[in-house]
């Protein structure tokens, strides 16, 4: 029979599954929007080669690790579609970011880049930081963009309006010499630039803490 799925997410995730299931020989309509026409058959009996595609949360990490530490790092199969946000917000603050031409995932579906992000001198971004649904920033990537801002001059509103209480364990920054300061369970103040000091933290129950 015929599913039609409306108000999907058409993140990444999604993306993978949909792919992985035409391989297997099932019709899908509308992958990468948010309306989904899954067109079911009565069997699947068939193997398949098939290989995820690069995970920007792991890409965002990264980069991240490379605006902290003023390191210049290269970055290789980055899936830009799924960073183009998180690129323009960090463009905005001053990031200087080399990217190679496309191509292709082994997936044959997902656009990669390569990435050389360089030393730079950050300053806060004029709007909050907050996630949205794709093509929005990815609400996975909002933890690092705390971190960001205490390297960037300025003071930064970082805006978590999906989780409970997830913006608290930010605060644990200010051990490491952060001046984060916390609005209400959703929302917190990151003035930069920050003099980072060696401490004893508690990791959060939080993809890539």
């Amino acid at each position: 029979g015929v599913t039609v799925i409306r108000n999907a997410s058409p993140n990444y995730m999604v993306q993978d599954l949909c792919f992985f299931l035409q391989e297997l020989g099932v019709r899908i309509e509308g992958v990468g929007t948010t309306t989904l026409t899954v067109h079911g058959v009565a069997d699947i009996k068939c193997d398949v080669d098939y290989s995820p595609s690069e995970d920007p949360i792991e890409a965002m990490s990264l980069i991240t690790a490379a605006i902290v530490t003023h390191s210049e790092i290269t970055i290789r199969r980055a899936p830009i579609e799924f960073l183009e946000i998180e690129l323009a917000v960090l463009d905005e603050m001053g990031l200087l970011v080399d990217r190679s031409p496309e191509y292709a995932a082994n997936n044959g579906r997902t656009r990669l880049v390569d990435l050389v992000v360089r030393p730079s001198t950050l300053r806060a971004p004029i709007d909050k930081i907050h996630p949205m649904p794709f093509p929005g920033l990815n609400i996975d990537n909002l933890p690092f963009f705390a971190l960001i801002a205490a390297v960037a001059n300025g003071s930064t509103l970082i805006h978590d309006w999906v989780f409970e209480n997830r913006a608290l364990y930010l605060t644990e920054l200010t051990k490491l010499g952060a001046k984060v300061t916390l609005l209400d369970p959703h929302r917190l103040y990151v003035e930069g630039p920050t003099h980072w000091s060696g401490t004893e933290v508690v990791c959060p129950a939080a993809l890539r803490p």
